[in-house]
């Protein structure tokens, strides 16, 4: 594969793998970040309910010991109101557990993304005003105006920040929102039911992932995110309505197996190296005693180098619940 082929397959990945992190930031990023700071401010609320779901749901796993049962979900970060998940075996999986784990503990903590966005999003040396084309730019001021943003005061956003913000408008429009989310809807009836709950990694971390990309794949996800505008919904309603029915190959072959064949730096750096982390604290996990929850995104729960496939490698017993 060509440069520009693989740079424009990356960017496409990019733009799926982290549409729950595109809207978390859309819930505080304004086009300043005092304005950011202002929004931050707001708690984000869970739905009270979630729909029924249609037919079997999501996939649902657990690894057990003699003295320790942890479950494993694969979620999505962000859904329509209108999606069912919470099948009769997750929701009593849930209400087993004494502790609930997600990929951060912290998914609904809107204050802690500013500083992050100040540091890594922002550059007063940069500037999309002189890298895009001027076709690529009417689409930027335009896409940015959907969003009740500032194209001008956009102008200084890194390009994996302005790919990942202008990536919202159209998943915005289309219903998806992020207080629909499995950890945030699961996080508040956590807290509410005394549940402590933990995290694999920090936000930090996640959003050092995108910030590191090299400069050329950056700005391939802006181009793609500009281009396909339009369609953006179209695969995260594919890999929605797979994972709602409980199709893992399906998963695997949208958000896995492209990303193994078409950027495998990415691969390794968004699943490969996470999983391996993953597994690594299940174990110590398993360590202890007691009943857990762990729920995260439903692409490290499939394919060869999974959470399970890794924990199974090791000769720890992962089995899926029917």
């Amino acid at each position: 594969m060509i440069l520009s082929s693989r740079l424009k397959a990356s960017a496409a990945i990019v733009a799926r793998g982290v549409a729950g992190l595109a809207l978390s930031f859309a819930l505080i990023a304004g086009a300043t970040p005092t304005s950011a700071r202002q929004a931050a401010t707001a708690p984000v609320q869970a739905p009270a309910a979630v729909p029924a779901i249609q037919g079997q749901g999501p996939a649902l796993w657990v690894v057990k010991d003699a003295d320790s049962t942890l479950y494993l979900f694969g979620s999505v970060h962000v859904l329509r109101p209108t999606t069912g998940w919470e099948s009769p075996r997750v929701k009593a999986a849930f209400d087993s557990a004494s502790d609930v784990w997600f990929e951060i503990s912290n998914p609904d903590d809107q204050a802690a993304i500013v500083p992050l966005i100040q540091q890594y999003g922002v550059s007063p040396t940069y500037r999309n005003a002189t890298t895009l084309t001027t076709g690529e730019l009417t689409l930027f001021a335009n896409a940015a105006h959907d969003l009740g943003l500032d194209a001008v005061k956009m102008d200084n956003f890194r390009p994996w920040f302005a790919g990942l913000m202008l990536s919202v408008t159209p998943l915005v429009k289309a219903g998806y929102d992020p207080k629909s989310g499995v950890e945030i809807v699961l996080k508040a009836r956590a807290e509410a039911a005394g549940k402590p709950v933990h995290g694999f990694e920090t936000v930090d971390k996640q959003v050092r992932i995108l910030a590191d990309m090299p400069e050329a794949v950056q700005l391939a996800f802006l181009r793609e995110t500009l281009k396909d505008y339009d369609e953006a919904t179209v695969k995260l309603d594919e890999m929605v309505a797979d994972w709602a029915r409980g199709d893992v190959p399906a998963i695997e072959r949208l958000m896995v197996q492209e990303m193994k064949t078409d950027s495998p730096a990415l691969y390794k750096a968004l699943l490969v190296d996470r999983n391996t982390d993953w597994a690594n604290q299940i174990q110590t996990l398993l360590q202890g005693s007691g009943t857990a929850f762990i729920a995260v995104g439903a692409a490290h729960l499939a394919g060869p180098d999974s959470v399970q496939a890794q924990l199974k490698a090791r000769g720890v017993d992962v089995e899926a619940v029917q």
